[in-house]
């Protein structure tokens, strides 16, 4: 399982990344709390892999996304 999650998941978080950034630049309610789920799903990479060097990246992302969607959520 690990070594799928090692091989595969960056692949998937790419993706998601690029979706969650297009939708942003297009002002989509829902940008940000898909960049949180995402984040969620870094961590589990992070973790996974030992790449502990992006672990403070995914810890500033988190607060970025969700105080983005706080924002966000309160305009509407």
């Amino acid at each position: 399982m690990g070594e799928a999650v090692r091989a595969y998941l960056p692949w998937l978080l790419s993706a998601i990344t690029i979706w969650m950034t297009l939708l942003a630049g297009n002002k989509h309610p829902h940008a940000w709390a898909i960049g949180l789920g995402n984040q969620g799903l870094w961590l589990v990479w992070i973790i996974a892999s030992q790449a502990w060097g992006l672990l403070p990246m995914n810890i500033a992302l988190w607060f970025v996304y969700a105080r983005n969607h706080w924002k966000w959520s309160r305009v509407g």
